[in-house]
């Protein structure tokens, strides 16, 4: 995995084990309503976004095709992820499902599709016959990239030991309360990018007085701080704000850098405090 600029946009890119490139900042839709997630969603698109993540569990598919098909973009300059909905587990739920997904974009093809959760509690705990689904996904062209969300590596382990392919991402719970390091030195061990939800924790670190210090140090408000230190620590980070004047301030991450002593003291905030549930145990399935 390495970086390469990403044509004439700011965000660089991050270069997956696949050979694919992903825009390291992207725009993510959890909990906007589908019947806004259009207007949101083209809005970003506007500013520059150039990577929207969605999930079959958000609802929202459909308005994120109705962005991208209405931004005057070509398909080829939106970088689209999402994610199979913990009820559709089963191989032939995933094939049934997936068409749905690109149903609902109107999409031929998916940049990049995840399983959404392990649920090693849920399925008599196989996660790898799902897992051979995506694969499927991607020989047929369907999506270029596969990988997981909220994987641990012993979860991972399984996938590697029991499949030919590695995951291009892992997209899990990190921000300065969670800093995940041995989780993200795993994964860039085995060539997986790890890409950070909730990378502001629900807001919870903004105030913190370490980020609000090195925020008034630099002039930049403290969720670009944050942001910025996800940046530089290499993960994927997807942001989420329906407010047009934060979606254009959580881009606005590339006219500075943290120096070393504000990286460090951020990563000092580390209290292994999640926001969201525990892969080893969540099991919800949407009715």
């Amino acid at each position: 995995m390495s970086e390469s600029t990403g044509g004439d946009s700011a965000v660089p890119a991050i270069t997956l084990n696949d050979g694919h490139h992903v825009p390291q900042l992207g725009f993510g839709v959890f909990q906007i309503p589908p019947e806004d997630t259009a207007e949101v969603a083209l809005r970003a698109l506007e500013i520059g976004y150039r990577h929207i993540d969605t999930a079959e569990m958000y609802r929202n598919e459909r308005g994120v095709g109705l962005a991208v098909s209405r931004s005057g973009l070509d398909r080829s300059e939106v970088f689209v992820t999402s994610k199979l909905s913990n009820a559709f587990h089963r191989p032939d739920d995933a094939r049934r499902a997936f068409e749905e997904t690109l149903a609902e974009l109107g999409f031929g093809y998916l940049d990049l599709f995840l399983i959404h959760w392990p649920l090693p509690t849920r399925y008599d705990g196989d996660f790898v016959s799902t897992w051979h689904v995506l694969e499927e996904f991607r020989a047929a062209g369907l999506t270029r990239s596969i990988g997981v969300s909220n994987f641990h590596p012993n979860h991972i382990d399984r996938l590697l030991a029991e499949s030919d392919t590695v995951p291009a991402v892992n997209q899990v719970e990190v921000h300065p309360y969670l800093t995940q390091d041995e989780l993200r030195s795993y994964d860039a061990g085995h060539g997986i990018a790890t890409e950070a939800w909730s990378p502001i924790a629900r807001g919870r670190v903004l105030s913190d007085p370490t980020v609000a210090d090195v925020a008034r140090r630099v002039g930049k408000s403290p969720a670009q701080v944050v942001l910025r230190w996800h940046i530089q620590r290499g993960d994927v980070v997807i942001p989420k704000s329906v407010t047009p004047s934060r979606m254009k301030e959580n881009f606005e991450l590339f006219d500075f850098r943290l120096d070393p002593g504000d990286m460090e003291a951020i990563d000092a905030l580390d209290r292994g405090e999640r926001t969201g549930p525990d892969p080893d145990t969540f099991d919800w399935i949407p009715s």
